[in-house]
């Protein structure tokens, strides 16, 4: 029967990347960065005492008025008996309006309510001090949980723009936490006055002296009306207002001065902040459209130890040290230009690396029973209507890339695996472009399967492992959720359920924790001894618009988390689009599901990781600079030539120094190139017809013969894991003493 397949591309997460100078003050350090253009400077510009004397007044009055006729209705309410169940099955007692997640943590240990930041109410997030409503199930975070940090840090946004609207007397707009999971900003509007590393003293004091006096986070929800009121003289807060929803409920906090919109949850209260730091000064547009107001970010961190923000502020040092931009011109990678904003130039040495990545996939192709297509790049807009592409992402358009096909396809010729190294392009805006890591042009490992039912579990299953195989062999570490269906979505809640069902039991028989080290051990132990399945962690509402997801983050050594791969499943486009194959029973059709998956992700992007993840000394197999023949005079530079061409024929990448410097200097040089390995040649050498092999970072060499060296360079060029590498290792040893 007719079956029609396509392959989409998948969009991608906004990343930022950050340049440090570091300065400390007295109490909370502080991280800056030079701003090289500023207009008029804000330690000049006087500060709008009248705009503060009206309005944060009139906000605090409105906020107790309100607040005091809430606590008034939850008194009046009845005080029912309510069972709290905790994460361990335990159950405790409680009262309806009265009982609130604080109030368990206490009863729990006193070590708990010290440290506990936010709750998860039957999987919705609430603030500690919030009265609980009914039986429930509850959770409590630390700062070590992702809901811990990220709570932390939304709030400390709170206390960072607190400081800024009472020094500066400016316009808040948002203070999120970032979506890189490591801090939070806060957008303002300072007419034309822009801020910069001098102003960062004074903004941390600000937060310092907020974070002494121990403000409480306080929630009260509020009409549309009541909210227009209390934000009458924010334009951007009145925006924000008239665009939600008719029936969303509107929250607005308050911590000391500071009232505020926003959704909340928070920390219990202000002094839970033990260090602040501010990191950056930047311009940034209104809702991200140059056509609109020009704002002041300041981006920010915090910790509840002190410790932990030195720590944090070495950790960023050493980024810069390896941020890939410096290394991609350091040793010849790739480059930019502004006749192509966005778009990388691959230089020979950076093209070597791609072509290493894109064909390490496509042999991992071969065995996993892949088939590749390539696919055009430009198609007539009533495609993206059809599929729902248009709707969302519209504005970041210049085209999606994908493909309709027909085949004839019966149910035994599924799954039908289909994989595409096409080239797209997403319109970004200049302001986000940075490195490799968000261009406007890039390369993708997009694969699309297309099975029956019955195969979804085991294919979303070996998709995982080939996940695991690949980030296993560049040394990652990474974390998997399950992201469900969000608020907007197409289809109907029944198919989204189901598929929802098949990722939780495909991660399940997948075998591999979703929690912290602790809780990996314990549960490891339970897999083993009970046969349990391994916990799930839910990112709730954060699927696709077309279907449920697992989310795959990923750490390199330097602790900075990216998310790379993709694993998506879709019951909507085939349905949508009309595809169809024929069971066992040929006259009868149905529709097959698909599952859309990456595992690179962006080509350029994994680029960028890896090079900074290796710090720039890449492993043998994937190094664009594997060997250098160094020879020890002019005299012994024809028979250097005459081993490289044998290593080139051997299908390897190597140099040959043949500039007149002393040998101590060429080995210098090839050391901080990153060459793997040097191989030093005089007439000792000459005369034994070998090479003296010295490895990139050790004073040690080796003499080999030529025919041996080529040996071993074939072993060191395969991608392998761990246990694939203690192998070669032994082989190695062989080989050198040989």
């Amino acid at each position: 029967m007719l079956l029609c397949y396509l392959i989409s591309s998948s969009s991608h997460l906004l990343r930022r990347s950050i340049t440090p100078i570091y300065r400390r003050n007295r109490y909370f350090s502080a991280v800056t960065t030079t701003t090289t253009t500023t207009t008029m400077a804000l330690s000049r510009h006087p500060k709008d005492e009248a705009y503060l004397n009206a309005v944060i007044p009139k906000r605090i009055q409105l906020f107790e008025s309100i607040q005091s006729k809430q606590l008034q209705q939850l008194q009046s309410l009845p005080h029912d008996p309510i069972k709290i169940t905790l994460p361990d099955g335990s159950v405790k007692e409680g009262q309806k309006w009265m009982t609130s997640p604080m109030d368990i943590a206490k009863l729990i240990s006193k070590g708990l309510a010290n440290n506990a930041l936010i709750a998860s109410v039957d999987g919705v997030l609430y603030d500690m001090n919030r009265p609980l409503e009914a039986d429930c199930q509850l959770k409590i975070f630390t700062f070590d949980s992702d809901e811990g940090r990220d709570t932390f840090w939304h709030s400390s946004a709170h206390i960072l723009g607190q400081a800024l609207e009472q020094e500066y007397g400016c316009k808040l707009c948002i203070g999120p936490c970032t979506t890189r999971g490591e801090g939070f900003f806060y957008d303002a509007f300072y007419g034309e006055s822009t801020l910069n590393e001098e102003h960062f003293k004074i903004i941390e004091k600000g937060a310092e002296k907020a974070a002494g006096e121990k403000q409480p986070f306080e929630r009260i929800e509020v009409s549309r009306d009541e909210a227009l009121d209390m934000f009458s003289d924010n334009i951007f807060k009145i925006e924000i207002i008239k665009d939600l929803p008719s029936d969303k409920t509107i929250t607005v906090y308050r911590c000391g001065p500071l009232v505020d919109l926003c959704r909340g949850p928070h920390i219990p209260n202000t002094s839970v902040v033990k260090a602040f730091a501010c990191l950056k000064a930047s311009s940034a547009y209104w809702r991200g459209k140059k056509d609109r107001e020009s704002l002041q970010r300041v981006y920010g961190i915090s910790f509840n130890d002190p410790k932990r923000l030195k720590e944090h502020l070495k950790l960023l040092e050493e980024r810069k040290k390896n941020d890939h931009r410096l290394l991609g011109i350091k040793q010849d990678l790739f480059f930019f230009d502004p006749l192509s904003p966005g778009s990388a130039f691959f230089l020979p040495h950076g093209t070597r690396i791609f072509r290493k990545l894109v064909d390490f996939i496509q042999n991992e192709y071969w065995k996993r029973g892949y088939q590749e297509v390539v696919t055009p790049n430009i198609f007539n807009m009533k495609l993206w209507e059809t599929s729902g592409h248009a709707a969302h992402y519209k504005d970041d358009m210049f085209v999606f890339d994908i493909i309709i096909l027909n085949l004839w396809a019966k149910s035994a010729e599924l799954p039908l695996r289909f994989a595409d190294f096409g080239v797209l392009h997403r319109n970004e805006a200049s302001g986000a472009l940075s490195g490799l890591t968000r261009v406007r042009r890039f390369q993708q490992d997009d694969a699309h399967i297309f099975c029956m039912l019955s195969q979804v579990k085991d294919e979303v299953k070996a998709v995982l492992e080939f996940i695991d195989y690949v980030y296993d062999i560049f040394g990652f570490k990474y974390e998997l959720k399950l992201s469900t269906r969000p608020e907007e979505y197409l289809g109907d809640i029944s198919t989204w359920e189901k598929a929802e069902a098949d990722l939780t039991a495909a991660l399940n028989e997948f075998g591999k924790p979703w929690q912290s080290l602790f809780a990996q051990t314990v549960f490891q132990v339970l897999v083993q001894i009970f046969k349990v399945s391994y916990p799930v962690q839910v990112n709730e509402g954060d699927g696709a618009f077309y279907g449920p997801k697992i989310d795959i983050t990923v750490s390199d050594c330097m602790l900075k988390t990216h998310q790379c791969a993709t694993l998506q499943l879709d019951f909507q486009l085939p349905d949508r689009f009309k595809l169809e194959y024929s069971a066992e029973d040929e006259a009868k059709r149905e529709r097959p599901a698909m599952i859309h998956r990456a595992v690179l992700g962006s080509v350029e992007r994994m680029i960028a990781i890896l090079c900074e993840h290796y710090k720039g000394k890449w492993p043998f197999w994937l190094s664009p600079r594997q060997a250098i023949l160094c020879p020890v005079s002019q005299k012994s530079l024809p028979y250097a030539l005459e081993v490289k061409d044998e290593i080139h024929k051997a299908g390897f990448y190597v140099d040959v120094d043949s500039s007149d410097r002393k040998i101590d200097k060429k080995v210098r040089e090839a050391q901080l190139a990153q060459f793997n390995y040097i191989l030093v040649v005089g007439e000792k050498e000459i005369e034994s017809k070998q090479v003296s092999v010295r490895v990139r970072d050790l004073r040690d060499s080796r003499p080999m013969s030529v025919e041996s060296l080529i040996k071993f360079f074939k072993l060191k060029a395969m991608p392998t894991n761990k246990m694939e590498e203690r192998a070669i290792l032994d082989i190695d040893e062989s080989l050198i003493e040989s």
